[in-house]
């Protein structure tokens, strides 16, 4: 009885302090949607991701021309040239998929360049997410962008409208 009465007692409290909490959400899409520098970081980054595709693209198209030109000499060779033609082929597509990690790998460069160029971007939108926060006495902010699940959201408590202001957009 006695412990049930301190669950029931703990359980009221906890209720009381969570209806003290202000939470707000935000949009992040929406609000680097709204931010110049986003879109113009998102297009370099497009544009070099592009660049290092076409690269690697012209490196596997130069592969299948030498495996074709090899098929088609392949009965004329001898085995001493057929192994050297395979490991040449084989040897050349090693290279290519290294230069594939490189560019497009878990810390290749186009990951350090989207850091580079994003990062700052990112640190500006949550500084002044932080300056919203606290200005409207809010204990959590949500991200609905980056959220799975969000079943409701009040738009009264969306405050992406007051991130961009403050950021100026």
């Amino acid at each position: 009885m006695k412990r049930g009465l301190i669950f029931a007692v703990a359980m009221l409290f906890a209720a009381l302090q969570m209806n003290a909490q202000k939470v707000g959400y935000i949009n992040t899409e929406e609000i680097l949607k709204a931010v110049p520098e986003y879109s113009a970081a998102q297009k370099q980054l497009e544009s070099l991701g592009s660049q290092y595709q076409e690269k690697i693209e012209g490196e596997y198209a130069k592969i299948e021309a030498m495996y074709v030109n090899y098929q088609a000499q392949k009965a004329n060779l001898p085995a001493q040239a057929r192994q050297q033609r395979e490991n040449e082929i084989i040897s050349r597509e090693k290279t290519v998929k290294e230069l594939q990690q490189t560019y497009f790998g878990q810390d290749g460069l186009m990951q350090k360049k989207s850091q580079e160029l994003l990062d700052p971007i990112k640190e500006k939108v949550d500084a002044a997410v932080g300056k919203v926060a606290q200005a409207g006495g809010y204990t959590i902010i949500l991200d609905v962008a980056s959220m799975q699940g969000v079943a409701y959201t009040d738009p009264a408590a969306d405050l992406s409208g007051a991130v961009k202001r403050l950021l100026g957009y």
